[in-house]
């Protein structure tokens, strides 16, 4: 007797017509029919009355329906348990990620992670590249993805750059440009992040300016989702960030690549040396979409 010969069985009785349980069950009627002939010889006994108005169970069909109810709960909470057993056994990785990250990216690699790598079970903090660090070293964080190249007590792999600019306002006079050289943001006041969210691009574009003899009316602050309100709060003619944030976060504000020279905002991904085989992996698989990411 096999479970599903109990599952038509039920239908039919559910339904009280070969038809319509034929019809719920996605078989054709004489092929259900001849399942329940096969079930009523391994009984050994009728099941069915077939009559005018519809299937009736016989007295040995109602008996039969009972236990079959009951096996079939079980099958189905063994099915249930076996499935939370495995969802049990997924391996928890916690990553970090930037503000700012191209969401795109960021979705296409969840979506590679569940089929190349099903036995984890990601988990997503948004930090900025400082904290990160300090929760990898921490244990907080199994990864962070990062604008700093990992410190000596990290391993880690460069995954991509962007490209760094500014964002001006309609109407300035660079707008109708399409590249700004680091010697044009003289007297300019420009909105950047502060050194604790982006140290190595904060310290690199300081020093591009002093080289280039260029005194930028700077405008520090810590924002990711309000660069237009602090835009506003400090006056500023233009927002230091990438191409990506700057249509996000700026419509309507014209973005200018810095170039002489250019600065590139580069995203690493970090972990500790010693970490367990799934972080590995996960580790290795972002990588290799970054990689695919460069390539496009």
């Amino acid at each position: 007797m096999e479970l599903r010969h109990l599952r038509y069985f039920v239908a039919v009785a559910a339904e009280r017509s070969m038809s319509r349980a034929a019809e719920r069950l996605h078989l054709t009627q004489p092929s259900l029919s001849r399942q329940l002939r096969q079930l009523e010889r391994e009984v050994g006994i009728a099941l069915f009355e077939r009559t005018p108005t519809g299937t009736t169970l016989t007295p040995a069909g109602v008996a039969l329906h009972q236990h079959a109810l009951l096996l079939l709960r079980l099958a189905d909470a063994s099915r249930d348990a076996a499935h939370s057993a495995a969802e049990r056994t997924r391996e928890v990785v916690d990553i970090g990620v930037p503000p700012g990250l191209a969401a795109t990216w960021l979705l296409d690699l969840l979506a590679a992670l569940r089929t190349e790598v099903p036995h984890a079970s990601v988990t997503l903090t948004e930090a900025s590249s400082t904290d990160q660090l300090r929760m990898v070293r921490e244990g907080r964080l199994d990864l962070g993805l990062v604008h700093e190249r990992p410190q000596a007590l990290l391993r880690g792999t460069r995954l991509f750059d962007q490209a760094f600019g500014i964002a001006v306002r309609a109407g300035h006079p660079l707008a109708g440009q399409r590249t700004c050289r680091v010697q044009e943001l003289d007297n300019m006041r420009i909105l950047a992040h502060g050194r604790e969210q982006v140290p190595v691009a904060h310290d690199l574009l300081i020093v591009a300016a002093h080289d280039a003899g260029a005194v930028p009316l700077w405008r520090f602050a810590q924002f990711s989702e309000h660069a237009l309100a602090c835009a506003e709060a400090t006056e500023a003619d233009a927002v230091l960030l990438t191409e990506h944030s700057a249509n996000r976060l700026l419509p309507g504000w014209p973005w200018l690549s810095l170039v002489d020279p250019p600065l590139e905002l580069t995203t690493w991904v970090v972990w500790q040396p010693t970490t367990r085989t799934v972080v590995q992996q996960v580790a290795a698989l972002i990588s290799e979409r970054a990689a695919h990411r460069s390539e496009e």
